[in-house]
C-alpha cells in the first residue's frame, strides 16, 4: 500500500461523524462548551486551554448518563437551537466545538453529532488532538497516528453498523462499499504503523541492553502529566529539555546523564492521566517501557495540588505504574513531591502525610525552581542504587608507578558522588556513593592506595 491515504477519509479522531471538510486542524482561538454530568471539569478545561481553546461555558446535567446520547436528547436539542441563535454578545457566540466530559461510546458520539450538527469531542478525542500537536519525534508521531486510527475505526464501525441497519445509508462515503473500503484502508494503515513501531521498539530495547551492558544504571521519572517531570529532569541532569506549563508537552522519551554521575541515566517520558482507555495508552507502550524498565523510579506528585487531587493523581500514577512493571522492582521507588516553592510548610507536611498513608514509599519534597530538596533527592537516588555511603581512603604514592594524590582524588570525584572530603596527615578520606563496579575497578587498579569501608 503506497502513500498515506487515511487523511483523506471522511472521519478523523474527534470529529464524531462530522465530514472532514468541516473539521479544523488548527484549534488555537476556538471557542467551546463543556457538557458534564457533575464531575470536576478543571482537568478537561486545562487540556483544552493547553491547545488554545477557550471554554466559554460549562453545562451540567445531573443524573444517570443517557445510554444513547450521554446528555438527554431534549437538552441536546435545546443546546443545538441556542448555538444556532447565538448572535453578537451571546456567551456562545462563535462556539464551534462541544466537549463531552466523559469517554463516550462511538454510538453516543455519533448520536450527539446528529442532534447538534456541531463538531463533538469526548475526552479521548480531546487527548488525541493534544497528542497530535505535541508529537515531535518520529516515534511519537507513529504512536499518536496509531491511537488516532484506532479511535477512527471505532466510529467507522458504528457508521457501518448503522448502514447495515438502514439508519444511515450512504452517509458521506458512497454507501456500504465506500465505508468498507475506508475500513480496509484504516486496517492496513494500522498494521503498517504497528510494524514500524515494533522495529522502533526493538531499537529501543537494544539501546537499553547496551546501556545495561556498559554498567549504566537508569532512573525513570514517572507521574501525572504536568507534574514537573521535565523541570526535575533538567535540575538533576543539567540537560535542558522542553519545559512548559502545559499538559502533555512531553510525548517522547528524553534520556540524559545525572550531573556528576556519568553512569546514572535519567529517563523522562509521557505523563499519566486518569481514565485513559487501555488501547490509547498501549499506543505509547514503547515510550513508557523506556521509563518503566529502569533500575529505580521517581514517582512525581504535585505538592501544590489540593489534597483530594493529590490522592487521585497518586492513585492514577500508581495504578498505571504497577500494572506495567514487575512488582519485584517496585521497592526501588521514591515519591517526589514537586513544586514546593508554591506551597506553605503546612501544605508540604499534609502532602507528605497523604503519600505516607496512600503509598508504601519514602517521599522527598523538592523544588526544581529554587533547588530546595534536590541534594536530598540525589542522596536518596544514590542510596537506592548503591546502598549507604562509603568512606574512600586515598593514600599517597608509596612506590614508583603509584598515582599522585591529586590525580587519584580526581578519579574518585569522577566515579563517585562525593559528600565530604577530609584531609589528615596520613591520607585523604572521601565520603560518598560509588557503584559496585566502580569500586571493584578502582580497588583493582590501586589496591594499596585505595581502601573502601562502609
Amino acid at each position: 500500500m503506497s502513500g498515506d491515504p487515511v487523511p483523506d477519509v471522511p472521519l478523523l479522531a474527534g470529529m464524531g461523524g462530522v465530514n472532514s471538510s468541516e473539521s479544523q486542524s488548527i484549534h488555537f482561538g476556538r471557542k467551546a462548551i463543556i457538557l458534564t454530568r457533575g464531575k470536576n471539569t478543571k482537568e478537561m478545561s486545562s487540556l483544552a486551554q493547553t491547545m488554545g481553546i477557550e471554554i466559554v461555558d460549562i453545562i451540567l446535567q445531573k443524573g444517570k448518563p443517557n445510554s444513547r446520547t450521554y446528555f438527554g436528547t431534549g437538552k441536546l436539542q435545546e443546546i443545538s437551537e441556542e448555538l444556532k441563535m447565538a448572535g453578537k454578545g451571546h456567551i456562545w457566540e462563535k462556539v464551534d466545538l462541544i466537549l463531552i466530559h466523559s469517554n463516550l461510546k462511538p454510538s453516543q458520539l455519533v448520536n450527539i453529532n446528529d442532534l447538534t450538527s456541531i463538531e463533538t469531542w469526548d475526552r479521548v478525542r480531546l487527548l488525541l488532538e493534544l497528542f497530535t500537536i505535541h508529537a515531535s519525534s518520529v516515534e511519537a508521531r507513529v504512536q499518536v497516528r496509531i491511537a488516532r486510527l484506532l479511535a477512527d475505526r471505532s466510529v467507522l464501525r458504528e457508521l457501518i453498523h448503522r448502514e447495515h441497519t438502514g439508519e444511515r445509508l450512504g452517509f458521506g462515503a458512497g454507501g456500504q462499499t465506500g465505508w468498507s473500503n475506508i475500513m480496509t484502508a484504516v486496517g492496513h494503515e494500522i498494521a503498517k504503523l504497528r510494524r514500524k513501531l515494533k522495529k522502533m521498539g526493538s531499537s529501543l530495547s537494544e539501546r537499553r541492553r547496551q546501556r545495561s551492558k556498559s554498567g549504566a544504571l537508569t532512573v525513570g521519572l514517572a507521574g501525572y502529566t504536568n507534574v514537573g517531570k521535565s523541570s526535575l529532569f533538567s535540575a538533576l541532569s543539567g540537560k535542558p529539555v522542553l519545559i512548559k506549563n502545559q499538559l502533555f508537552s512531553t510525548l517522547e522519551t528524553t534520556v540524559g546523564r545525572m550531573a556528576n554521575q556519568p553512569r546514572i541515566l535519567m529517563v523522562d517520558t509521557i505523563g499519566f492521566i486518569d481514565n485513559i482507555p487501555a488501547e490509547l495508552l498501549d499506543s505509547f507502550s514503547a515510550t513508557l517501557q523506556e521509563s518503566l524498565s529502569c533500575d529505580m523510579l521517581l514517582l512525581l506528585v504535585d505538592a501544590s495540588d489540593e489534597p483530594d487531587e493529590i490522592r487521585r493523581k497518586l492513585a492514577t500514577s500508581r495504578r498505571e505504574l504497577f500494572g506495567r512493571i514487575d512488582d519485584g522492582n517496585s521497592h526501588n521507588t521514591i515519591v517526589v513531591l514537586t513544586k514546593i516553592d508554591l506551597c506553605t510548610d503546612e501544605e508540604i507536611l499534609e502532602a507528605k502525610e497523604i503519600v505516607h498513608y496512600y503509598s508504601p514509599f519514602e517521599s522527598v519534597a523538592v523544588s526544581a525552581i529554587s533547588g530546595q530538596g534536590i541534594d536530598e533527592l540525589r542522596s536518596g537516588i544514590m542510596t537506592v542504587l548503591h546502598g549507604p555511603p562509603v568512606i574512600i581512603s586515598v593514600n599517597p604514592p608509596q612506590k614508583e608507578g603509584d598515582l599522585e594524590l591529586v590525580e587519584l582524588i580526581a578519579r574518585v570525584h569522577r566515579e563517585a558522588l562525593v559528600i565530604d572530603v577530609q584531609v589528615n596527615s596520613e591520607n585523604t578520606q572521601i565520603s560518598g556513593w560509588m557503584g559496585k563496579a566502580n569500586m571493584a575497578r578502582i580497588t583493582k587498579d590501586h589496591p594499596v592506595q585505595i581502601e573502601i569501608s562502609s
